[in-house]
């Protein structure tokens, strides 16, 4: 009994992770992606299963998805429900619905398998590729356009912008950092605690801070993200995990997806996700903030147009 409480309360978890308007059929395995870390016991073990071989699960009757996944037909049910389903037949429509077209755009090609020393270079391209290409299809899924909006006005309106994150995160940041700044909008980005710290403590109402974390557990992040929070600023998080301790503090959260492949786990595979949806709320920014934005970029691009080559100069 105690068992079966957890599960439930782990599946409402992931129900609430996304949108139910947002989940069509192109989002059903993204979301199992991302609410598999929620999961816990047998209701996880579905999700694995189901991802491990989305096809082979979308032929399978309930009673044989059942015995795969080492569960009961009552758990298959209640994993159903947790992906917003009303029950197995809808969600084998979606997962079938969704394989196919991966399928068919080439999606598919080599996710999963691991890179092997011989393998040649236009193999190891396909599979990048490919996996890059599904973790921007998941995230295209996943994203709640609304929260992106929510984001882009209160930077559009922002004193100041700080930009919270570290290692590989940190970069991702500086470049959000440096496209804000080309369209005027007053932006900071910082990996070092200490200094992100003190700029924290001086935003307050008006103010926005971004923290970057695709494990949403970065300490570091949730602290500062935490100061800037607590002196009034507009508080985002980008991150892989909507219910993660960063999302969980934060007033608005921005999802990305990831698939991971060899030499390229998923903190590494999120980057082009992660880019892709700052490069979308850069450009939504720049909409709301238009004539501002296209007068500096246009003086921030004659600032530095003297220090580009002539052409024919190295000739």
């Amino acid at each position: 009994m105690a068992e079966h409480e957890v599960e439930t309360s782990a599946a409402t978890a992931v129900v609430d992770a996304v949108p139910a308007d947002r989940l069509g059929a192109d989002g059903v395995l993204a979301r199992v992606r991302a609410g598999t870390g929620e999961l816990t016991g047998a209701l996880r073990r579905v999700a694995e299963h189901v991802l491990s071989d989305p096809e082979a699960a979308a032929r399978a009757t309930i009673v044989e998805l059942a015995e795969r996944s080492g569960t009961s037909p009552a758990t298959i049910t209640r994993f159903c429900r947790a992906m917003g389903f009303e029950g197995y037949a809808d969600l084998r429509l979606g997962i079938a619905a969704e394989t196919g077209r991966a399928r068919s755009a080439g999606w598919t090609v080599d996710i999963g398998r691991e890179i092997q020393p011989g393998d040649p270079l236009s193999r190891v391209l396909d599979q990048i590729m490919a996996a890059d290409t599904r973790a921007m299809h998941d995230t295209a899924a996943l994203l709640d356009l609304t929260e992106v909006e929510r984001a882009a006005v209160a930077i559009a309106g922002a004193s100041r912008v700080n930009i919270f994150g570290a290692s590989g995160s940190a970069l991702v940041g500086e470049e959000m950092q440096f496209s804000l700044h080309r369209i005027g909008v007053a932006a900071w980005a910082w990996s070092d605690v200490h200094e992100g710290l003190a700029s924290a403590a001086l935003l307050g109402a008006g103010d926005v801070a971004l923290g970057i974390s695709h494990t949403g557990q970065t300490r570091e992040t949730i602290e500062l993200l935490a100061e800037a929070g607590s002196r009034g600023a507009t508080t985002v998080a980008l991150t892989g995990f909507p219910r993660s301790p960063l999302a969980e503090l934060a007033d608005i959260v921005l999802v990305t997806a990831s698939q991971a492949t060899t030499f390229r786990p998923d903190a590494l595979s999120a980057r082009h996700p992660q880019l892709v949806v700052l490069d979308l709320l850069y450009i939504a920014v720049a909409q709301r903030t238009h004539d501002r934005a296209h007068a500096a970029f246009r003086r921030t691009a004659q600032a530095v147009d003297g220090h580009k080559a002539a052409k024919g100069a190295l000739s």
